[in-house]
């Protein structure tokens, strides 16, 4: 295993320092340390006191008063905070629970017109959020409890009943929802019981100044099997490569690794560094010049994300739009569970707002992607153009050139909404998250002008024939319209709608693998450039 990283940062800012109270001294005086999930406080002194949701420690720097809501305390003398009287249970992934969910709460209660009073507990991890009415000025409405850990630990709180609302950061397992479901949980991948509240790239990052800004697949399993070992391996600068990993068994390092080796055994390396996290990847790389890490895409801060270029050649930029039509390779989902026999009205409340528009805007401050609807102009100079005009010459003038040539004609006409649609191997059916983006599209339909045309443009994979592919693309994307105008009623009746499809033509992925094929298999939404 490679060396445990720790980072310690024993500067506090001059707000805190600003804010220090003088406090009577404690009747025993014992050494604590106080830790922000960030890494951006780490504090030692000696415990004074606890007030008012603050720790009052004594330093250097006289006695420092620090919110409980920023920092965690460790040692003996932290008091005991507890969390076990909540009203609502959160547990699971800790991608979620550190990362949105404080940012999520304040949200939620700001919808209420309430204020969140959000305090660490004496639990690694754990948080309290207590909604107090009349934006902190009434009474009392509501606690939640959140436990930062891991995605199977939500699924086994859920089983155990320890927990209303399950974190994941990814999707549940087939065995899992089975096991749920013979418990009497419900059926787990029923809507009401699964919820996308996010997505997530997970993304390659450098220090901002190293030359490196794209990689190919081939270069990034050589870096992560210790194959390449100096930055000049891979076209940068001649400087030994600082790997800096999470440990096995963490769900980014699972969710990273079977991307890199999909189907294939993975290697045994020793990275140079192993983190706890992805906020600790995060502040690692950003002061090594010479490292390497993946953390999510809220996790970034001033690391630079690296491009990534396929075995097909296709390259994918870690931006908010490509994680949006989830082509993006390292890209996954941000999942909420709850049981289907448990669930009281606060946390059938909170999963609401966590899916409407009105959360949209807290996901996106917590460096979250949320499923708010992107528009991005489709030019006959952009990648996209050139990679469609590459692959029209490599059919060599065919029949299967001519539908490349007619794509690239009709994309200029139009700009791309993130809206993406796609489908389960050999079904017309949407995966699960198309019903929420469906209504989504509509309320961004809605608004806009009268004669505003939109074309859904189907895409498959390449199994089977280049005509039975074309015409296959035209059916799921003339499904797709016929179930927004159902679903929208009069609401887009100022709407022209059409439908073409392409087949294979301009794929997302490769389709070596059910992986790649998957993201292939889409309906997209153009609009007019006037609209």
């Amino acid at each position: 295993m490679g060396k445990k990283i720790e980072v310690f940062k024993a500067s506090v800012s001059a707000a805190t320092i600003a804010g220090t109270l003088m406090m009577p001294w404690a009747a025993v005086a014992e050494e604590v340390s106080l830790k922000s999930a960030d890494g951006t406080v780490n504090l030692v002194g000696e415990f004074v006191d606890f007030k008012d949701d603050n720790y009052i420690i004594r330093t250097v720097l006289g006695d420092l008063r620090i919110s409980a809501s920023r920092v965690r305390c460790e040692g003996a003398a932290c008091p005991q905070i507890a969390g076990n009287a909540a009203d609502v249970m959160i547990s699971g992934s800790d991608v979620i629970g550190i990362g949105m969910m404080p940012l999520l709460m304040t949200g939620f209660a700001s919808s209420l017109d309430a204020d969140a009073e959000i305090t660490n507990t004496s639990v690694r991890g754990q948080s309290l959020a207590k909604l107090v009415a009349d934006s902190g000025f009434g009474d009392d409405i509501g606690s939640f409890l959140v436990t930062s850990t891991t995605s199977e630990d939500a699924f086994r709180s859920l089983m155990t009943n320890e927990t209303q609302i399950a974190m994941s950061a990814r999707r549940i397992l087939p065995a899992e929802a089975k096991e749920l479901r013979a418990a009497g949980a419900g059926n787990m991948v029923d809507p009401n019981q699964e919820r996308i509240v996010a997505v997530d790239s997970v993304v390659v990052i450098t220090h901002p100044t190293n030359d490196v800004g794209e990689l190919t697949m081939e270069q990034l399993r050589g870096i992560f099997s210790g194959k390449f070992r100096n930055w000049k391996d891979v076209g940068g600068s001649d400087h030994p490569i600082s790997v800096i990993a999470q440990a096995p068994g963490s769900t980014s390092y699972d969710f990273f690794m079977d991307y890199l080796y999909e189907g294939q055994d993975k290697p045994v390396f020793r990275p140079q560094g192993i983190a706890d996290d992805d906020q600790e990847v995060s502040n690692v790389v950003y002061l090594d010049p010479h490292a390497i890490g993946y953390v999510g895409y809220a996790f970034q801060r001033g690391a630079k994300g690296v491009t990534l270029v396929n075995e097909c050649g296709i390259a994918s930029r870690p931006d908010a739009f490509s994680a949006k039509t989830e082509e993006y390779g390292l890209n996954r989902r941000m999942y909420l569970y709850n049981r289907g026999d448990n669930l009281d009205e606060s946390a059938q409340a909170f999963l609401d707002f966590a899916i409407s528009e009105d959360a949209d805007g807290v996901i996106g401050k917590s460096g979250f992607i949320d499923l708010g609807i992107l528009r991005r102009p489709q030019t006959s100079d952009d990648e996209r153009a050139a990679a469609l005009l590459a692959e029209s010459e490599a059919y060599d003038a065919g029949f299967e050139s001519t539908v490349a040539m007619e794509m690239f004609d009709s994309m200029v006409k139009y700009d791309r909404l993130s809206t993406t649609f796609r489908f389960r191997l050999g079904s017309s059916k949407m995966d699960e998250r198309g019903k929420l983006d469906m209504e989504r599209l509509i309320s961004y339909l809605e608004t806009a002008p009268q004669g505003t045309e939109i074309t859904f443009v189907g895409f498959t994979d390449s199994v089977g024939t280049f005509e039975g592919n074309r015409k296959l693309s035209e059916e799921r994307a003339s499904d797709v319209m016929q179930e927004v105008r159902r679903a929208a009623g009069s609401r887009l009746s100022h709407i022209t709608m059409k439908t073409t499809g392409y087949g294979e033509v301009s794929p997302s992925a490769c389709n070596v693998s059910e992986n790649g094929r998957a993201v292939n298999r889409r309906v997209e939404v153009w609009i007019s450039k006037d609209a």
